[in-house]
């Protein structure tokens, strides 16, 4: 499954205007089947949302580490 990852995101070292925009893009890049993963220093269920909202039925998301400092997610193109 880790061989499909192209790349890691560390949301926390990323102004938070620029995290959203940086994560759709790298998102939209992918081809089918490939996925990135996303580092973060709270629960980042607002863009689960959002990917709900603005990519329904196009993303697969896999919680890899769940806090309590650290959340480290999956997220892969369908």
């Amino acid at each position: 499954m880790s061989n499909d990852l192209k790349t890691t995101i560390d949301v926390r070292t990323i102004p938070p205007r620029e995290r959203h925009p940086l994560i759709f893009q790298t998102f939209d890049d992918l081809q089918s089947g490939e996925a990135f993963e996303l580092v973060n220093d709270h629960e980042p269920k607002p863009l689960y949302y959002q990917f709900l909202h603005e990519r329904p039925d196009q993303f697969n998301w896999t919680y890899l580490e769940e806090g309590p400092e650290t959340w480290r997610v999956r997220i892969g193109k369908a």
